[in-house]
């Protein structure tokens, strides 16, 4: 195509075009209005004129006779831009009057016409227009007046002339800023479509131009890069994903298989095999709850969250507790709970996992680096509280923690930092208790507990629930 093609096929130049036909219509419009009015105003004066003049050469006639009404014809009638006036006796024939020549047909009907004249003084052969008006008077006599409609024809032709002018200005100036802007928006889209061809190469680095006047053009750019910038990050993650879950599910898939190889080549009995095939069952609901985790993962981060319904987080709370208090005291630790009213509204289901994530990490990992077999260790802590307008979940533990440099990358998928390499697990904990926050409007927060960690689940509260902290003692069960 060529760019005068791909000009006049732009919206704007398409834009420009219908504005300028509309101004043009406007103002053509607007010009005939002004070129009607004018003539009626000049028909009205011409009208007012020759109907004054009309009464007072009657009353003339009425005083003074055919003598007098003669002469005072004569006496106007040679004044300079004098009206058109013609005196007929009753058989038509002309008595005085400045007309040389009329319209057949015009004195024999009264009342207001138009009709083609010649004057007497004319040397050209030229007809001229009037507006006349006849009236009859007493014996028979008819009278003329009219005004010339030379003068109403040369404001009109002025008018249309000015119109004519005006309206291929109008065009040409349109047409010149139509093309203007079609180039200019032009430029911009080219560059825009050019950013888009390489973004659809493959480069995800790439931004679309972004001005400084700040129009429409602007703010669309500044939107596609953030959704550039969003599309850039998932497609990163999903990447890191992929490149974990072939990572990370390689070693237990890899054990299933040699557990398989080792129980056809080494079991010998019945409880050989049956062992076999539980230590197999076993690894395989590992691996399911992987993929558990992270098809939770994905619909929670596909807003997919499920039914939602209003519930207090202390009941999610003391569940939670009641549900993982014998895991924490065979790992020889104690859990207790302190969980105040605290309504909000989302997914208990998703919710409760959540908060039982951040518990089997706690368990998993808070215990202290260094304890003496006869010392009591700090107890794992589950709070359920409100806090102006939030709900806040938390756990915390006295382990070693998460270093403030790791925190942010902790809560990606697959992610298991160094300490915990030799402790099974599948970093999928923190990433769905993130994902759950982020599905309720929320956010997972990793603060340093001195020592140990405290992970903290800040939702929304329900609405209507007052924004101060709840005044209700906090119920506390202790393990």
């Amino acid at each position: 195509m060529t760019a005068f093609g791909k000009l006049i096929r732009t919206t704007a130049f398409r834009l420009t075009l219908v504005y300028l036909f509309l101004f043009a219509l406007f103002a053509a419009s607007l010009l005939g209005y002004f070129a009607w009015n004018t003539r009626r105003l000049i028909t009205e004066e011409i009208t007012q004129t020759v109907n004054a003049e009309t009464l007072e050469i009657t009353e003339i006639y009425n005083r003074r006779g055919l003598l007098g009404l003669t002469r005072a014809i004569e006496y106007r009638a040679l004044r300079p831009n004098a009206n058109l006036y013609l005196i007929t006796n009753p058989s038509g024939v002309a008595i005085a009057g400045n007309v040389g020549s009329l319209a057949p047909g015009v004195m024999a009907t009264r009342g207001w016409s138009e009709a083609a004249y010649r004057r007497i003084e004319d040397a050209d052969d030229r007809d001229h227009r009037a507006l006349v008006r006849v009236t009859e008077l007493p014996n028979g006599f008819r009278l003329l007046i009219g005004r010339d409609l030379d003068e109403r024809r040369r404001l009109f032709g002025i008018v249309a002339k000015a119109a004519q002018w005006s309206i291929l200005i109008v065009v040409v100036l349109g047409l010149g800023g139509g093309v203007f802007v079609a180039r200019r928006v032009l430029r911009r889209i080219d560059a825009m479509t050019g950013t888009a061809q390489r973004i659809m190469t493959g480069d995800l680095s790439e931004r679309l131009p972004v001005g400084r006047s700040g129009d429409e053009l602007d703010r669309l750019a500044e939107n596609l890069n953030a959704m550039l910038e969003r599309i850039e990050a998932l497609m990163a993650g999903l990447k890191e994903v992929s490149d974990n879950i072939a990572h990370d599910l390689k070693t237990p898939l890899t054990r299933l298989r040699n557990r398989a190889e080792e129980a056809l080549a080494m079991s010998r009995s019945e409880a050989d095999y049956r062992a076999a095939l539980e230590r197999t069952i076993e690894e395989s609901d590992g691996l399911i709850r992987t993929f558990n985790a992270l098809l939770m993962i994905a619909r929670a981060e596909s807003g997919q969250g499920g039914a939602a319904e209003d519930f207090d987080a202390a009941d999610v709370a003391n569940g939670i507790h009641e549900l993982y208090e014998p895991l924490a005291e065979d790992s020889g630790l104690v859990l207790q709970v302190e969980a105040g009213p605290a309504r909000l509204h989302g997914n208990r289901e998703l919710v409760s996992q959540a908060l039982a994530n951040l518990v089997e990490n706690a368990i998993k990992y808070g215990k202290p680096s260094q304890d003496t077999p006869d010392a009591k260790p700090p107890p794992i802590l589950i709070e359920a509280r409100r806090v102006g307008d939030l709900v806040l979940l938390s756990v915390t533990d006295h382990g070693p923690g998460i270093p403030e440099a790791d925190r942010k990358r902790a809560t990606e998928r697959f992610v298991r930092l160094e300490a915990s390499r030799t402790l099974p697990g599948s970093g999928l904990g923190l990433s769905l208790a993130s994902a759950v926050a982020k599905l309720h409007r929320g956010e997972l927060r990793l603060d340093d507990a001195g020592p140990g960690l405290c992970a903290t689940l800040a939702f929304p509260a329900l609405s209507g629930e007052g924004l101060e902290e709840q005044s209700s003692q906090p119920e506390t069960h202790p393990a």
